[in-house]
C-alpha cells in the first residue's frame, strides 16, 4: 500500500478542524471595528467551551459507534439539579460531583438499554427521553431553581484561575486531562477499537464476537458520565440548581463532533479535533457578544455552522465512497 497517498490525506483530516478554528479566528479580526482580544477574553472563551468539550469527548464515541444522542441537553440540566441538592445537604465537593456523574451515567445507560436491547433508534429514544430527563429535573426541582452553597466548586469555571501561573480555569485543565484519557481509550484499549468496529461494519463486528449489547450500553453510559459531570460543571458555574439550562446545547455538542471531524456515518472520530469544534463554538459566541451582534444573530451564524459541519461530513462521504 502507497503510504505516499495515505498520510496526506489523513494529517489534511487531522488538521481540518485546527484550520477552521484559525480561519474564523481571522474572519472575526477582519470585521470592523473588532475589539482586541485580552487575556480575559481568551479565558472567557475557555470556560465557555468546558461544557461543550465536556460532553463532546463522551458524543464522540457515541457517533463512532454509529449512534446519536439529543437528550445531553437535558441529562446536563438534571444533573445540575442533582449536584445543588447534594450540596444543599452539606455534601462536600468531591462528592457533589460524583452525584451529578452518577446522574449521568444512569441516564446514559438508560439510553443505552433501550437502544441496545430493545433495538430502537438511537434518534427516537433520546428525543423521548430529552423530555424525560427535562421533566425530572423540573419535577426533582420543584418550582424555581435549586440555591444551594457551591462548596467550593465555583473555582473550577471561574475565568480568572486563582493562581496566575494555571493560565485558565481549574475546569479547563480538568477537561484537558478528560480529553487526554478519551483519546488513550479510543486509540489505545481493546474497547476503543470495539467503538470504531461497531462503527465502521457492525455486521462484521458481530461476526467478531464483539458483545455488542454491553457495548452499546458502555458507551452511553461513558457519555452520560461526562454529561453529568458538566452538569455539575454547570451547578458550580451558575451556584444554582436549574432544570431550564442547556437548552440546545445538543446541537452544538453534535456540531462541535462533526466538525472535528466525526462522521454520522460512524467509524471516523477524533478527540483533539471534538476540542477544536467546541473552542470554534465558544469562539464565535464570544467574538458576536464582543461585537454588540444581538442573540438571533449569534443563533443563525451557529445554524449555518451545524449545516456547514454536516454538509462537510457528507462531502467527506462520498469521497471515500470509490
Amino acid at each position: 500500500m502507497d503510504t505516499a497517498t495515505i498520510h496526506p490525506r489523513r494529517l489534511a483530516a487531522a488538521l481540518a478542524p485546527l484550520l477552521g478554528l484559525l480561519a474564523v479566528v481571522v474572519i472575526f479580526a477582519l470585521i470592523p471595528p473588532h475589539p482586541p482580544i485580552s487575556l480575559l477574553d481568551l479565558r472567557t472563551v475557555a470556560v465557555h467551551a468546558v461544557l461543550v468539550s465536556t460532553i463532546g469527548l463522551g458524543m464522540t464515541l457515541v457517533v463512532i459507534a454509529g449512534g446519536i444522542d439529543l437528550s445531553v441537553g437535558s441529562m446536563l440540566a438534571l444533573a445540575c439539579v442533582i449536584s445543588a441538592l447534594a450540596a444543599r445537604q452539606g455534601w462536600p465537593a468531591p462528592m457533589v460531583v460524583l452525584a451529578g456523574v452518577a446522574t449521568g451515567v444512569l441516564c446514559g445507560a438508560y439510553n443505552g438499554v433501550l437502544i441496545a436491547s430493545l433495538r430502537l433508534p438511537a434518534f427516537i429514544v433520546t428525543l423521548g427521553t430529552l423530555g424525560l430527563f427535562r421533566g425530572l429535573g423540573k419535577w426533582i426541582a420543584g418550582p424555581g431553581t435549586v440555591k444551594a452553597p457551591t462548596q467550593g466548586l465555583d473555582v473550577l469555571m471561574d475565568p480568572t484561575p486563582p493562581h496566575a501561573f494555571w493560565l485558565f480555569a481549574p475546569g479547563v485543565w480538568l477537561t484537558a486531562v478528560l480529553a487526554a484519557l478519551a483519546a488513550f481509550t479510543l486509540h489505545r484499549t481493546v474497547f476503543g477499537r470495539h467503538v470504531v468496529a461497531i462503527g465502521s461494519n457492525e455486521t462484521a463486528a458481530r461476526f467478531a464476537a464483539i458483545p455488542l449489547r454491553t457495548r452499546r450500553i458502555q458507551i452511553y453510559a461513558l457519555l452520560g458520565a461526562c454529561t453529568g459531570l458538566a452538569g455539575a460543571l454547570q451547578f458550580a458555574r451558575l451556584t444554582v440548581g436549574d432544570p431550564t439550562v442547556a437548552v440546545g446545547i445538543e446541537l452544538e455538542v453534535i456540531a462541535a463532533v462533526v466538525i472535528g471531524g466525526a462522521s454520522l456515518a460512524g467509524g471516523t472520530g477524533s478527540i483533539l479535533g471534538t476540542l477544536a469544534g467546541a473552542v470554534m463554538m465558544a469562539y464565535l459566541r464570544n467574538r458576536c457578544s464582543a461585537l454588540g451582534w444581538p442573540n438571533f444573530v449569534q443563533e443563525l451564524i451557529v445554524g449555518h455552522v451545524i449545516i456547514a459541519a454536516v454538509l462537510l461530513d457528507t462531502l467527506r462521504r462520498r469521497r471515500a465512497v470509490p
